[in-house]
């Protein structure tokens, strides 16, 4: 069995500078970015390039029309390399853009047009959450499918991961803390898979300590805590995405992507709504496998029993930091448990063959109806 593999390089750097210094970003490169990094991190620094800011092709996820949006606009320049500065939306899209991009890249998630690599792609990530940086997972919204879908090929690996702390200092509190929470879900996700392996474990289990004691800091000492420990979230992160771009999520992303898609709900927060619901219905199903370590881990950083309520302590601490919402308040109404269930299963199968123990119709519509 393959025990562990990283594609890209990977770089880390202070500051943006000291990345530009060593990568000399110019006129054969294209960067996909926001203006509000483009302003205070490329402008200052007298840049030459090309640059496609994402948001004037649509806010939230990423989507097939984004995508084609910008694949259009992109056609515009002569380039080699493209950059992709920001956050999980633009890593994801970027991935698609290195490819050979037919006209409509909803082809390409459906495996009717086959992916073929055209550029150096350097993934430089302005959040704490995805990973994306080091594995070939890009999700987007297929507009015209009304799902949810990734495609995960050799072919949309980046080139080059380039982790940067300085950049995530202006993220807001929201997104730090649901971003961190995607970060978390991965560790634990890909530790639990079937596909796990004593050195993705070691990444898992370094991202957890990392992300849970500095979460420790920030409820004790209040939001601005993190900007203390913004190098450890950021590797942290990476950790979990070397972890899980091996071993692989399952059902706690698999059942996200439907009120992902549906209500526009982030990425990581979207997740968050299902992780400790997931996680109990682990503990029911198969309570002396595998989960009697995850469940300590968990334990053993809140300092509470293990053989208690684990997944409702670490959820009662985890709303210290954002608090968790019931699906309908997202717009869910009762008739989309059946839909959403039905949704999951046809549309996830990639992710629920990761799961600790596989869930039957009845037990992922349980989830859903408890979190209603």
């Amino acid at each position: 069995m393959l025990a562990l593999r990283v594609v890209p390089k990977v770089y880390y750097f202070d500051t943006f500078k000291e990345f530009n210094d060593e990568f000399k970003v110019g006129k054969r490169d294209l960067v996909l970015t926001n203006e509000w990094l483009y302003t205070p991190y490329i402008k200052p620094l007298g840049i030459e390039t090309n640059v496609i800011y994402q948001e004037k092709y649509g806010a939230g996820e990423p989507s097939d029309e984004m995508i084609d949006a910008i694949s259009a606009e992109m056609r515009k320049y002569e380039f080699d390399r493209i950059i992709a500065f920001g956050g999980g939306t633009i890593v994801d899209i970027c991935k698609i853009l290195a490819l050979d991009v037919p006209e409509k890249s909803v082809d390409l998630f459906t495996g009717a047009v086959p992916p073929i690599k055209k550029k150096q792609l350097i993934v430089v990530p302005t959040t704490c959450g995805t990973g994306s940086e080091v594995t070939n997972v890009a999700i987007a919204e297929l507009k015209s499918l009304k799902t949810k879908k990734g495609i995960a090929v050799e072919e949309t690996y980046a080139d080059i991961a380039v982790l940067v702390p300085e950049t995530i200092k202006g993220l807001p509190y929201k997104f730090f803390v649901t971003s961190s929470i995607d970060a978390l879900i991965h560790a634990i996700e890909s530790y639990l898979s079937p596909k796990a392996s004593p050195f993705t474990e070691m990444y898992s289990l370094q991202a957890i300590e990392m992300i849970m004691k500095g979460y420790k800091e920030i409820v004790e000492k209040g939001e601005d805590e993190r900007l203390k420990y913004l190098k450890e979230f950021v590797l942290a992160s990476n950790y979990a995405g070397i972890a899980f771009g091996n071993a692989g999520c399952g059902a706690v992303h698999a059942l996200s992507y439907s009120i992902g898609a549906a209500f526009h709900v982030p990425h990581g927060e979207a997740n968050y709504q299902f992780f400790t619901e997931v996680f109990k219905m682990y503990a029911r199903k198969n309570p002396t496998g595998k989960i009697v370590q995850a469940t300590k881990i968990f334990a053993d950083a809140l300092g509470c029993d293990p053989d208690g309520d684990v997944y409702s302590e670490l959820e009662t601490f985890l709303n210290k930091l954002i608090m968790k919402k019931p699906l309908k308040d997202y717009g869910m109404v009762e008739a989309q448990i059946d839909e959403f269930t039905d949704m999951t299963i046809a549309n996830q199968q990639r992710l629920l063959a990761n799961n600790y123990v596989p869930l039957n119709r009845d037990e992922t519509r349980e989830i859903f109806a408890n979190l209603f």
